[in-house]
């Protein structure tokens, strides 16, 4: 029996959404092209980096939610949603491919009075201009006359479980209402756009914010650290006051994660357009993206900078030091290592020829320059053991108190430990 909501892409973004729908009342597909991934959620494991517990997939199940590895279980859907991810490629540039896919596979099954929904971070246009001409050339029917076609920015950090409006831009007025009645079902509010350009480029305008923020604070930690200022204590105050603090940004070892900071005019779309032209690009770059980029990209060698002055300041050289990471995610409280700065860091400190460990509550392997990183199995002890500790990511797992009294030596890049038990960026 066909499905009322097929999800496609099962990741950190696809799988909370099908479990939104199906809480209510959905009969929800999930397709995934990886028959592995499938398996794994049928008997319910969930992808590793994902955003659900195996309790909540378990649970999932049990409302009838199913994982599927044929496109043929797309059709018949009333709603598809595209949740598949768009990494960053070499050059900078989005990966639509993954879209494009997505498309393709979907236009296959594609029946009529079907609402086809894009959720997966893109470049404004990309709903009109790369997924339209290829729904529409693989299954015959038009776009906003025999199937409705919306944008919806998905979720700007997975790691956020804070309920948020559902934004909608429709290639028609009547495409955007049935984009409202899918989404009123389960979210706090939905909030029309004009079309889908204006809500892709929401999604856009979330992800920049996010980090010209970020690199305005990070390049205050380099100011306050170099005049003797207790940045933290800046921040601490700064948020009683009623302006420029409504969102608390503090620094850290560098930025992370899904909510990727994307120039539309740095870099023109990649994806080749379903007639064989190049997508087009945007002639107005956005200053700022690239200069908060560049800030924030600086981030891990600073902190490794850092730890080579603490380690000399106590005698130490960084060529030899056993250094411990703890917490390699690019959140706290996440099995997630996409893009985590973690990896620079590590990276960094092995070029200097420290020996680097780590631990993780989360991450039980890693991998830095090709070669693994040995994990302790008591973080406090490695610490204890350590020339230097680096706290990257406070989880909550970790007593930062005990691990103050422990370390010989302790960096938080986090401003997490009680004031004046630890080093801070």
């Amino acid at each position: 029996m066909p499905a009322d909501v097929a999800v496609i892409g099962l990741g950190h973004h696809g799988l909370p959404l099908a479990q939104a729908a199906a809480a209510a009342g959905f009969s929800v597909v999930g397709y995934d092209p990886d028959p592995r991934a499938v398996d794994a959620l049928a008997a319910g494991r969930p992808p590793v980096g994902g955003s659900l517990t195996a309790a909540e997939v378990r649970r999932l199940l049990t409302t009838g939610f199913r994982p599927s590895a044929d496109p043929a279980d797309l059709g018949g859907a009333r709603t598809a949603v595209i949740c598949v991810p768009t990494p960053l490629a070499d050059d900078g540039a989005l990966d639509l491919g993954p879209v494009a896919d997505a498309a393709r596979e979907l236009a296959r099954h594609l029946k009529p009075r079907t609402t086809v929904l894009l959720e997966s971070a893109a470049y404004p246009g990309s709903t009109e201009d790369l997924l339209r001409p290829l729904l529409q050339q693989g299954s015959g029917l038009r776009a906003g006359r025999d199937f409705h076609l919306a944008y919806s920015p998905g979720p700007l950090d997975p790691a956020d479980t804070a309920p948020a409006p559902k934004v909608v831009g429709g290639l028609t007025p009547g495409c955007t209402e049935a984009a409202v009645a899918f989404y009123g079902r389960f979210a706090e509010r939905v909030v029309r756009a004009r079309g889908p350009r204006e809500a892709e480029t929401v999604r856009l305008l979330e992800g920049n914010v996010r980090h010209v923020n970020f690199a305005l604070v990070n390049e205050l930690a380099w100011f306050c650290h170099d005049r003797g200022i207790d940045l933290w204590d800046v921040v601490r105050c700064a948020e009683t006051r009623p302006f420029g603090t409504a969102h608390s940004f503090r620094p850290g070892p560098g930025v992370g994660g899904h909510g990727v900071p994307v120039d539309p005019g740095r870099v023109p779309v990649r994806v080749p357009h379903p007639g064989g032209r190049a997508a087009p690009g945007f002639d107005h770059p956005l200053r700022m993206v690239d200069l908060a980029r560049e800030v924030n990209g600086r981030m891990p060698r600073y902190v490794v900078q850092r730890c080579a002055q603490l380690l000399n300041e106590h005698g130490k050289s960084a060529r030899g030091a056993r250094v411990l990471l703890l917490g390699v995610t690019y959140d706290p409280d996440v099995a997630d290592l996409e893009r985590t700065p973690a990896g620079d860091v590590a990276a960094r400190l092995t070029e200097l020829g420290a020996r680097v460990g780590f631990h993780d509550p989360y991450v039980t392997t890693w991998q830095v320059l090709g070669r693994p990183v040995p994990r302790a199995a008591a973080p406090y002890d490695a610490a204890a053991d350590a020339d230097l500790t680096v706290l990257l990511q406070p989880h909550r797992t970790y007593d930062l108190q005990a691990l103050a009294v422990k370390a010989q030596l302790l960096l938080d890049t986090r401003g997490a430990t009680p004031p004046g038990a630890a080093h801070r960026l």
